[in-house]
């Protein structure tokens, strides 16, 4: 048998951490947040080509995919050009789009 601090250690850590799990769920951002945040913006949009492919676009192209998720996260890690015409796509890395949120991201667009 434990003694009666230990269990109430344990407790307090375990209730501590399931609060900051449901509170970092919480303020997560949305797919479309973090794209904001990252800049994603500036060049795409939804339903139509600005300086890159449409989010629509790009969800066309990809459909029925298997690895459109890990491919398309790779060429937003890496950058590249010519996969929609000649302007270049700059890398976009882990400081500026989190892995978490560049996958939510890329499902998102996917889902379009």
């Amino acid at each position: 048998m434990q003694p009666r601090s230990a269990i109430s250690l344990f407790t307090l850590t375990f209730m501590l951490s399931v609060t900051a799990l449901v509170g970092a769920s919480a303020n997560a951002a949305t797919p479309e947040e973090s794209m904001t945040k990252a800049g994603c913006v500036a060049c795409h949009a939804k339903e139509k080509k600005l300086v890159g492919p449409s989010y629509k676009d790009i969800a066309a192209r990809y459909k029925g995919h298997a690895n459109a998720v890990a491919t398309l996260t790779d060429k937003v890690r890496k950058g590249g050009k010519g996969s929609f015409g000649p302007i270049p796509m700059s890398p976009n890395p882990p400081d500026k789009i989190s892995d978490a949120e560049l996958k939510a991201a890329v499902e998102y667009i996917l889902a379009q």
